[in-house]
């Protein structure tokens, strides 16, 4: 049997729809993958089928990419399940000194991501005991200055 352009739009449909029982966001990609190749082999029908997994294969990866690079831009320094807005502006006392560009630690009245002991990098010396005030969140260390 051979693959006809409407059975990839098909296969990209139930992919779509596949992804509301997965809460990944990740499933919609091949998904629309598979519908570019079916509106391709409609256009080119001759397109033999290895041609159409590989087309398939380059489409789901570039809107993986296009995704990640694009849409999610620097989704590697957030953190998990924590909008930047509840953690960005939260003060702090310095319980162990920072040094321009050396690392501290706060400590945070309620805890922030689970924990109230935190390090922490800033721009100029802070001194045990100083309030700061969370400008950053780089990784699992805060980027923190003077309140």
């Amino acid at each position: 049997m051979q693959f006809l352009w409407w059975h990839w739009v098909v296969l990209g449909i139930v992919l779509v729809l596949l992804e509301l029982a997965v809460p990944t966001f990740f499933l919609v990609w091949f998904g629309v993958g598979a519908i570019v190749v079916g509106i391709a082999l409609a256009a080119f029908p001759s397109l033999s089928f290895a041609w159409q997994v590989l087309f398939w294969i380059a489409c789901s990866v570039a809107f993986i990419g296009l995704w990640f690079r694009v849409f999610k831009p620097g989704m590697h320094k957030t953190s998990a399940g924590t909008s930047r807005g509840e953690v960005i502006g939260e003060i702090g006392l310095v319980t162990r000194e920072i040094r321009p560009y050396g690392r501290g630690q706060v400590r945070f009245q309620k805890p922030l991501l689970g924990d109230d002991l935190w390090e922490a990098i800033a721009d100029a010396e802070i001194k045990v005991g100083e309030r700061v005030r969370v400008l950053e969140i780089e990784g699992n260390i805060l980027k923190v200055g003077r309140a």
